[in-house]
């Protein structure tokens, strides 16, 4: 334990040491992150290092090397008997081809078409399908179960007819505002699976449509849903105070009279402010992320929409799933910890949930050091959704863990970070 803070404080000093050459305060740091300015402060002092994404996101910024801050890099990889040159070979090739490792060749196909079907003045190949709304809707709907069950290759081959023929259909009927209200969430579902992959560029592209069609809807519900999801693309390229705000102003025209509103609206509202939660803990504000919280909580009283068919998935199990999250972004590991017991012994049907829960433990135990618990937090996440254990965030995570196993003492973590493609 002693030398765990001894190798705190000494990447709290690095960060500081680097931070006064620049020049730089605490609160201009925190600002170009879009942090508080607490976090840069908790992390000088030793506190708070064990989040990897806030490391990552400060060795950039203050241009430190990663390895000074106890960082995987991408030529990482421990010694072996391998002979060098071999060594020298493994290690450029994961560098050079980790996405391929990760994804088949199919599915980087599938990708362009995804990207394709989003662009603006371009016709998509349509699938010959019926163009009934009603057929649209449903299908519309499996391309969300696909993505709660976390079918992520399934979906990003599906959405790029479904666009098209939802493009299709609303251009033979203009005034169709239940198409667009179809096309918006098709939209939607791109941007969340895009980021997913951390593929923001395009990102912002589906997003843009998303709201473009949210708005010739006329749907609350589903303009509240393209702003959740224009909130989650703002909070990933740390623009975390305009997210909050964003989410802030939409709420305020949304929330309230909770028992008039339908299921669906709850969920919208729901989801958009656990959002706000993401995004605000993510910069370090406790004050935001409970106010957010507590609605969430007062909306959950209404609604509990927490099966993989659900139009959005939002219950209460999903607003505490966001607390443990929260706990995890501000370092208070033990509390975490402590939030994700009983959710380990409530039943959770949507994949995509139970894996975020076991994720998020698996973060919570990395910070504490408890780097084997943290593994098998992990393996039980893979039995969950195998697919999102495989996304970039899960596996930086994996890599770093892997990276502080300098004796090599648990093999099974390089084992498995090697089978997710990044160097150990």
């Amino acid at each position: 334990m002693a030398e765990a803070h001894s190798e705190a404080r000494r990447i709290g000093e690095a960060v500081r040491r680097a931070r006064v050459l620049q020049r730089r305060s605490q609160k201009d740091v925190a600002s170009a992150l879009g942090y508080h300015q607490s976090k840069v402060s908790r992390l000088e002092s030793g506190r708070g290092t064990e989040d990897i994404r806030v490391l990552r996101a400060v060795a950039h910024e203050l241009k430190i090397p990663p390895e000074q801050l106890g960082l995987a890099t991408a030529l990482d990889a421990v010694p072996t008997a391998e002979s060098e040159a071999e060594d020298m070979h493994r290690r450029t090739f994961l560098a050079a081809s980790i996405a391929a490792l990760a994804t088949p060749a199919a599915s980087a196909a599938a990708h362009d078409d995804l990207v394709q079907a989003l662009l603006p003045g371009l016709n998509p190949a349509s699938t010959n399908a019926p163009l009934d709304t009603a057929v649209l809707r449903e299908r519309v709907g499996a391309a969300r179960r696909l993505f709660y069950t976390c079918d992520y290759m399934e979906l990003e081959r599906s959405l790029p007819g479904l666009i098209a023929d939802l493009r299709l259909a609303s251009t033979s009927t203009p005034d169709n505002e239940g198409l667009s209200a179809l096309l918006a969430t098709a939209y939607q579902t791109s941007t969340s699976l895009l980021l997913k992959q951390h593929d923001q560029g395009n990102a912002w592209l589906a997003v843009g449509r998303a709201m473009a069609e949210a708005e010739r809807s006329g749907d609350p519900v589903v303009l509240a849903s393209s702003v959740r999801v224009q909130v989650h693309v703002l909070a990933r390229e740390k623009h975390t105070a305009q997210a909050v705000t964003l989410v802030r102003h939409t709420a305020d025209q949304f929330t309230g009279s909770y028992d008039l509103r339908s299921p669906k609206y709850l969920a919208a509202v729901g989801l958009l402010l656990l959002r706000g939660v993401t995004a605000a803990s993510g910069r370090g504000d406790r004050a935001a992320t409970e106010e957010f919280l507590t609605e969430a909580k007062e909306v959950a009283r209404y609604v509990s929409l927490d099966r993989p068919d659900a139009w959005a998935n939002f219950s209460p199990t999903n607003v505490a799933l966001h607390e443990l999250s929260a706990l995890v972004a501000f370092g208070d590991s033990g509390l975490a910890l402590q939030a994700a017991r009983p959710l380990m012994r409530r039943h959770i049907p949507v994949p995509e949930r139970r894996a975020a829960l076991w994720v998020e433990t698996a973060r919570a135990y990395s910070q504490q050091g408890r780097l084997a618990d943290g593994y098998q937090a992990l393996r039980i996440a893979e039995t969950c959704a195998a697919q999102d254990v495989r996304r970039p965030a899960v596996r930086d995570l994996v890599a770093d863990m892997a990276a502080r196993d300098r004796r090599r003492t648990l093999p099974e973590l390089h084992r498995f970070s090697r089978q997710l493609g990044v160097p150990a």
